[in-house]
C-alpha cells in the first residue's frame, strides 16, 4: 500500500515537473529544457542602457527576419531585428549570443526578456516601448483628443499633433494613404476604432490566418493618434497588407488605384467585418455614413420613332416612372464638360463650377440622361435622408477604349456652413434638425491622369487648423488655398456634431 502510494506520489511530482517546463518554454520554439535559473524574475538589469529606442521600428509584419515565421516572435531591442523563440537553439539566442544584444521584447505579450540568460525582465522605465507597440486609450483619453491642443514631441525632438503624422509612401500606396489620413478624422470612426474592446472579439474565418481588417485598422488609428510616438510618422504596412490579401489583390501597395473605389471597398468591407446589414444601426460605417435617397428613372422612346409611335409608346407601363428607394454611401458629382476651344487671348483658362451647381443634381427635380448599349433613361434623384457624415465624390476621370481623361474644372466651394437643405424638399427638410456641414477633409489628384499623385487636406479639430498631407510631408495650409485645388473626394461633418 505504502509502494502504491509513493507512486502516485511520484507521478504528482513528474506531472508537475512537465507542466513547469511547458511554462517555461512557452513562447519557444524548440524542445530543450530551460535552465534551471530561467524561473527567476530580476527586476534590475544590467543591459538596460544598451536599449536603442531609435532603431525600433513596431509597423512592420512581426516576422522572424531569419526564418520569416510569425510564431514566437521577440524584437532584439538593441538593434530592432525581429527572431524567433528565447529557447538555446533559436534564433533569438543565437543573436544575442554572437552579437551580445540582451534585451529583448516578445511582441504577442509584451515582456521582456534578458537573453541568454534567459530571464524577465520588470522596468517601468520600459513602458513607454510597450506603449509604442501597443498604444491603449480610456474613455476619457478619447473624449478630449478634439478639444486638446496640446502638442507632442517624437526622440529627435520633432513636435507634432497626435493624428497629424505623415504614412509612409512604401511604393504607390498614396491612393491609399490619403483615404486612410482621411477617415482617421471623421470623429465616430476614429473613436470607435481608438477603443479595442469594440473589435477585438471579431474572429477571421478558420483555417485563416489573415488578421481582419477591422483590427489591422483599428491598429493604424491608435498608432496615428499615439501621443508618445518615438517619431512623427507611421508606416501602414501591415495595414495594406491585409488590404492585399482581403481584396484578392485588387488593391495593390506597388501599383496606383483610384481613391473612391479603395474608399468604396474599405468601407463595405469594414460594415462586413463588423457583421453589419442593411439596417441604419447595425455598424459604426452605417451609423456615420449612410444616407436614403428616391431615384426616378423614366424610359426614353428611341429617337428613330416618330411622334405617333412615340406616344404609344409613352403609354405603355415600360416607359412610365419607376421610383426606387435606396441607399448610398456617397453621393456622385459630375462636373461639366471643359471647354473644347482655347479663348480669344489663345489661352486655355480653367473653367470653374460652383458646388451648388453640382448639389444640384439631388434636388429631386433636375434631370439627367443615362444612356446603356440598348435603351436611354431620364433619371432624377432625391435626397430623402442626410447621413451625419457626407462623402462626396467629384467625378474627374471618364474612360473609354483608348484612354483616361481627366476634368480640371475647379470646384467653388465653402470650407465651412455648406447648406445641403437646399437640395431638399420641403417635405424631406423638415425631418431635419440640421442641413448645415463643415469641410473636415480634401482628397485632392494631381497631374496627369495615369501618372497622378494624391494628397489630402485635414481639418485638425482642437487647433481649428488646415494640414496639407502627402505621404511623409505634412504641412500647414491656409483654408482658401484648399478652395483653389482639384478636389476629387470631399468629407463634411454635420454641424450639430461639432462647434458652430
Amino acid at each position: 500500500m505504502k509502494n502504491k502510494d509513493e507512486d502516485i506520489k511520484e507521478d504528482e511530482k513528474v506531472d508537475l515537473k512537465r507542466k513547469l517546463e511547458v511554462k517555461e518554454e512557452e513562447d519557444d520554439d524548440d524542445d530543450e529544457p530551460m535552465i534551471p535559473n530561467n524561473k527567476m524574475v530580476i527586476k534590475q538589469c544590467p543591459f538596460l542602457d544598451t536599449i536603442n529606442r531609435h532603431v525600433l521600428d513596431f509597423d512592420f509584419e512581426k516576422l522572424c527576419s531569419i526564418s520569416l515565421t510569425r510564431i514566437n516572435v521577440y524584437a532584439c531591442l538593441v538593434c530592432g531585428k525581429y527572431f524567433q523563440g528565447r529557447g538555446k537553439s533559436t534564433h533569438a539566442y543565437t543573436h544575442s549570443v554572437a552579437e551580445s544584444h540582451h534585451v529583448f521584447l516578445n511582441l504577442s505579450n509584451l515582456r521582456f526578456y534578458c537573453l541568454p540568460d534567459n530571464y524577465e525582465i520588470i522596468d517601468s522605465s520600459l513602458d513607454d516601448i510597450k506603449y509604442v507597440l501597443n498604444p491603449t486609450f480610456t474613455k476619457n483619453d478619447i473624449k478630449v483628443l478634439d478639444d486638446s491642443e496640446k502638442t507632442s514631441r517624437t526622440l529627435d525632438g520633432t513636435l507634432y499633433f497626435p493624428g497629424i503624422v505623415g504614412l509612409n509612401n512604401i511604393k504607390a500606396n498614396d491612393y491609399c494613404n490619403v483615404v486612410l489620413q482621411a477617415l482617421s478624422h471623421v470623429t465616430p470612426i476614429r473613436d470607435y476604432f481608438l477603443c479595442e474592446q469594440n473589435y477585438s472579439k471579431i474572429k477571421h474565418s478558420s483555417g485563416d490566418s489573415a488578421f481582419a481588417i477591422v483590427q489591422r485598422f483599428g491598429e493604424l488609428m491608435r498608432k496615428l493618434w499615439n501621443p508618445r510616438n518615438f517619431k512623427a510618422h507611421v508606416s501602414p504596412h501591415e495595414m495594406l497588407q491585409a488590404v492585399v490579401l482581403w481584396s484578392n489583390k485588387r488593391f495593390q501597395i506597388i501599383e496606383q488605384s483610384d481613391p473612391i473605389d479603395f474608399l468604396t471597398w474599405f468601407l463595405h468591407e469594414l460594415h462586413r467585418q463588423l457583421r453589419g446589414n442593411k439596417n441604419l444601426n447595425s455598424s459604426i460605417i452605417n451609423k456615420t455614413f449612410l444616407g436614403e435617397m428616391k431615384i426616378y428613372s423614366r424610359k426614353i422612346p428611341p429617337v428613330e420613332c416618330d411622334d405617333a409611335q412615340k406616344e404609344l409608346l409613352l403609354a405603355t407601363e415600360e416607359y412610365q416612372e419607376k421610383i426606387e428607394t435606396t441607399n448610398f454611401l456617397y453621393l456622385t458629382c459630375d462636373l461639366p464638360p471643359p471647354p473644347l476651344f482655347i479663348d480669344e487671348h489663345r489661352e486655355n483658362i480653367i473653367p470653374q463650377v460652383n458646388l451648388y451647381q453640382l448639389l444640384a443634381k439631388f434636388n429631386g427635380v433636375t434631370e439627367k440622361e443615362y444612356k446603356s448599349y440598348k435603351d436611354n433613361f431620364l433619371k432624377r434623384f432625391e435626397i430623402v435622408r442626410l447621413p451625419k457624415f457626407i462623402i462626396l465624390f467629384i467625378k474627374r476621370f471618364t474612360k473609354n477604349t483608348f484612354f483616361v481623361d481627366k476634368n480640371p474644372t475647379i470646384v467653388n466651394f465653402p470650407v465651412k456652413n455648406v447648406d445641403f437643405g437646399d437640395i431638399l424638399t420641403p417635405e424631406h427638410k423638415k425631418n431635419h434638425t440640421e442641413t448645415r456641414y463643415n469641410l473636415i477633409a480634401n482628397i485632392v489628384h494631381d497631374g496627369e491622369p495615369n501618372k497622378g499623385t494624391y494628397r489630402a487636406h485635414i481639418l485638425y479639430k482642437a487647433t481649428n487648423q488646415w494640414f496639407e498631407m502627402q505621404d511623409l510631408h505634412v504641412t500647414d495650409i491656409l483654408p482658401q488655398m484648399i478652395t483653389l485645388t482639384e478636389a476629387y473626394i470631399q468629407i463634411y461633418e454635420q454641424q450639430s456634431t461639432t462647434t458652430k
